[in-house]
């Protein structure tokens, strides 16, 4: 008999934990929840304060019973689901199904799974809080009545399997709305002039600036040319230089948005993939002589706050492995952010002492990827900050005055071991310039006009629509992975090259929702229910007040709308050809992974094809074929021969309808991290990159 029970939500979570508790600890998993509101009924009583109706979770059954019998046998049960609402809840629901009093010193939460942390969380037992509970249960309610109210109307008016929710049909909002700036978006036409000067056997560049030291925004052909005409001669003056000291600092340590960002744009993970990876290094790694042990803390966190215990260790990290030189002079204030809840730490390892490089032989590739980088950010984040040299030059002739800008790095603090990315992949480059001094003489070697349009606002990728939800205040750090993965599988949403586009399917949900649904969608209204969960995790509100709120409005538009919506077909489009099988039309279908072509004579005949879309050249290789855009196993685009396999040309570039002007052979648009760069693939030809 095991003096004391603990239950948490996993195995990987309780094969950890046991090791550090001895022997008179048993530890088991509940494998997440053991009662939710039924599937089949909305399972909430709107007559009688909202109240929700449990069941045990269907397969749940032999896991309760596995509990019931251990809990008989202990003389002590703990409950260490996750420190979180989710987790408070898991705890609620289980003490209600082993007659576990609530009030009772039953609740353990730790921030992280390590041996110290563990053993000082079972000194300080506490009884559950409700309010955490109640935070909880409130979110569940209203989804709920949400979802199992409007999805039924969807299935009847549009199709079945669709469903709309709170968050998902904002995110889904965000993405319509930003396809349709990029429709309506007029583009501009600004110029450059660019040149390079002279100083000895020195170059830099610059760029206009403007005429009597006045800037000017070059708009047109006429007013470059203009410029060019005042240009007398090769000789400029330097007439002013200032040089400057600059500060920079470390981004923040990670939270649960900040780390699903910096994942994409650095790893090329989606937001579900690095939650994953995250719960496996949260919930403990077998580090071989060392044991099972949690490398990082707790991943759903919208707080940057780090333990002093933490701080301190890294600084010593720090201070011996670059010197005292790289420790700050003064503690880092972080900012809190408004929306945050800040119940615990910062996501960041559990001991700087762990190094990446000494995690290697444990973890996978992707699992080492997802540590360094956890562990990089903090470790960086309680460096000194880098020092800058910047420099700025003016330079004119006669009333024309260019404008060179450098920088160089003093002082790389942080930078020595991290630094922070950016959604258009810009980086500060090391681009000092030459010791120019006011009065000096420099030449111009080379100048160059260009023109440029101004570009629509980009579409969402998942990283930047992360960061857009949570600067809304819409959900919360355990939303934002499940969110983006619903309104994809839903087929609301498709990624096209990384980013989101709404599918015809996603517009007319969107609209149905804008005409009777108009505050479930309204970003204001999402995220002021997102602060009333945090009052009543706070304890200033009480959950059936705000369910109560909300509802007495919802069930009149709920009646509307089912009076008012007009049943919506959503058409198969005709494909253009017959199928090869029967004979039938083919038609275009929306699929999970987007449109794809199928016979209309389904189910009789079930034949279907993927999408070919002629991209207007001729295949280089064997000059009979088109180049078709086709897209592999795992959905990435590549372009190939419509002739394969007589043909087996293939580019995962694609080609372009016009040859190369200084070796006629084929053009390609390449993908890079700033942009697109148009090439040839047989010479060194290269035009201007694209953003």
């Amino acid at each position: 008999m095991s003096d004391f029970l603990v239950i948490v939500e996993s195995p990987a979570k309780a094969k950890t934990i046991e090791k550090y508790l001895g022997k008179k600890y048993k530890v088991k998993a509940s494998m997440g929840h053991i009662r939710d509101l039924p599937k089949s009924q909305t399972g909430v009583d709107v007559e009688h304060n909202y109240e929700p109706k449990y069941i045990t979770i269907r397969g749940k059954g032999p896991v309760l019973k596995e509990l019931k019998t251990a809990a008989k046998k202990a003389k002590k049960i703990y409950l260490a689901a996750d420190p979180d609402r989710e987790g408070e809840a898991i705890a609620w629901h289980l003490a209600h199904s082993l007659d576990i009093d609530i009030q009772s010193d039953c609740r353990v939460v730790f921030n992280e799974i390590t041996k110290d942390a563990i053993k000082e969380s079972f000194k300080h037992p506490r009884p559950i809080n409700m309010d955490l509970v109640d935070a909880q249960q409130a979110r569940r309610i209203l989804d709920r009545l949400v979802g199992y109210n409007i999805s039924p109307l969807l299935w009847k008016k549009v199709k079945k399997g669709l469903s709309a929710g709170r968050v998902q049909s904002v995110a889904v909002r965000l993405v319509i709305e930003r396809e349709k700036e990029i429709q309506a978006f007029v583009p501009e036409e600004y110029w450059s002039i660019d040149a390079e000067f002279l100083k000895g056997t020195e170059s830099f560049e610059g760029s206009f600036y403007g005429v009597n030291n006045k800037k000017i925004e070059l708009t047109s052909e006429a007013e470059v040319q203009n410029i060019m005409k005042q240009l007398k001669g090769n000789k400029y003056k330097v007439t002013a230089v200032t040089k400057k000291e600059r500060k920079r600092n470390a981004a923040a340590p990670f939270t649960t948005s900040s780390l699903q960002q910096e994942a994409a744009r650095k790893l090329n993970f989606r937001a579900k993939k690095t939650m994953m990876l995250a719960q496996q290094l949260y919930e403990g790694i077998d580090l071989g002589k060392e044991g099972t042990v949690g490398l990082i803390t707790y991943m759903r966190t919208d707080s940057t706050r780090i333990s002093e215990l933490a701080q301190n260790e890294a600084a010593g990290y720090i201070e011996s492995t670059y010197g005292v030189q790289y420790l700050p002079t003064e503690k880092r204030k972080e900012k809190k952010n408004s929306n945050a809840q800040d119940a615990h730490e910062a996501i960041r390892p559990t001991s700087t002492l762990r190094e990446p490089t000494s995690m290697k032989d444990f973890l996978s590739r992707d699992q080492l990827r997802l540590y360094r980088l956890i562990w990089e950010r903090f470790v960086a984040s309680q460096m000194a900050p880098a020092v800058m040299d910047t420099m700025s030059v003016d330079l004119q002739n006669g009333d024309v005055v260019f404008r060179a800008t450098g920088s160089k790095v003093k002082f790389p603090g942080f930078m020595k071991v991290y630094v922070e990315g950016t959604d258009d992949q810009t980086e500060e480059k090391n681009n000092m310039l030459p010791d120019l001094r006011e009065g000096d003489e420099v030449f111009k070697k080379d100048i160059d006009p260009k023109q440029h349009f101004t570009q629509p606002p980009p579409r969402y990728t998942e990283a930047r629509l992360v960061r857009t939800l949570e600067e809304l205040g819409i959900g919360r750090p355990s939303t934002f992975a499940p969110t983006l993965d619903t309104i994809q599988k839903r087929g609301y949403v498709a990624l096209d090259n990384k980013r989101f586009i709404p599918t015809e399917l996603g517009e007319v949900i969107h609209e149905i929702m804008m005409e009777f649904f108009p505050e479930i969608i309204d970003v204001e209204f999402t995220a002021r229910m997102e602060q009333d969960l945090d009052n009543v995790e706070d304890g200033k509100t009480r959950w059936v007040s705000i369910i109560d709120d909300f509802y007495k409005d919802f069930e009149i538009r709920l009646k509307k709308a089912e009076q008012e919506m007009a049943e919506i077909e959503i058409k198969d489009e005709p494909a253009g050809e017959d199928c090869e099988q029967c004979g039938h039309p083919m038609v275009f279908k929306m699929g999970r992974y987007g449109k794809f072509m199928a016979c209309s004579n389904f189910p009789d005949c079930r034949n279907t094809k993927p999408i070919v879309k002629d991209i207007g050249v001729k295949c280089p290789k064997c000059e009979k074929g088109n180049i078709i855009e086709r897209k592999s196993k795992k959905r990435r685009i590549f372009y190939g021969c419509d002739q394969f396999p007589e043909c087996d040309f293939i580019s995962w570039d694609k080609p372009l309808p016009r040859s190369c002007p200084k070796c006629e052979s084929l053009l390609v648009e390449k993908k890079l991290k700033k942009g697109i760069q148009v090439q040839c693939v047989n010479c060194d030809y290269k035009e201007e990159q694209q953003s």
